[in-house]
């Protein structure tokens, strides 16, 4: 096991458990700290372990990160069609 994938293991298990703790702001901080180590985290997995295991990481990330997916999907399809309304 490489480096990189030792810490997407412990990423995801501290994900995980960050959930598990109350919080105010339905763990919205929390999120954008796992986002901000993730994404470079993500793109070492891919340097050391090619793109396709990257990919398996991505979704395993995807999994931790669902409900700001979610969030930011319904966001983007939001302004497109409040863009789309504007240009027709």
């Amino acid at each position: 096991m490489t480096l990189s994938l030792a810490l997407a293991c412990l990423w995801a298990i501290l994900g995980g458990l960050l959930a598990m703790l109350p919080s105010r702001d339905n763990h919205w901080r929390l999120a954008y700290a796992m986002i901000a180590t993730g994404l470079p985290l993500l793109v070492y997995v891919v340097w050391q372990n090619g793109p396709l295991v990257g990919l398996v990481v991505a979704l395993g990330a995807a999994s931790v990160l669902r409900w700001p997916l979610r969030h930011g999907w319904r966001w983007l399809r939001g302004r497109a069609l409040q863009w789309k309304a504007r240009h027709d």
